[in-house]
């Protein structure tokens, strides 16, 4: 008898596709495909936004360094940490504000979140 993996099994059509962790639903959007709903929601809100000249620019996936990488005492290499938002809003005034759109808040981005503003303390952070 042979034996193939779950991988596999899901490849060939045999087991429905694993269901997200959080239960989240990728979404596609100009073609970028977003972790949420809720996240390309976002965007597109972001985009009317621009369009209207409400804001000047956004980005996505801006990312920050929490912690440098560095050597240990034995000379491994340990990389940095990083946080990496879902955008970075820029207006007319010259405000910046990063986004976050959250559906489930992990241990790991509670203190990720608590370094980040921390470390950028004039950042402006909005949760959504």
């Amino acid at each position: 008898m042979t034996r193939i993996s779950q991988a596999r099994a899901r490849e060939l059509g045999l087991l429905p596709p694993r269901e997200s962790k959080y239960r989240s639903r990728k979404a596609t959007v100009d073609g970028i495909t977003f972790d949420s709903r809720k996240e390309a929601r976002k965007y597109e809100e972001l985009k009317l936004l621009k369009r209207a000249g409400e804001i000047v620019d956004f980005e996505l996936q801006p990312e920050f360094e929490l912690q440098p990488g560095f050597r240990d005492r034995d000379g491994n290499w340990v990389r940095p940490i990083k946080y990496r938002a879902d955008f970075l809003v820029r207006y007319h005034n010259g405000r910046v504000v990063v986004i976050d759109t959250k559906g489930y808040r992990t241990k790991e981005y509670a203190i990720k979140r608590k370094m980040l503003l921390y470390r950028y303390p004039g950042i402006e952070f909005v949760e959504e």
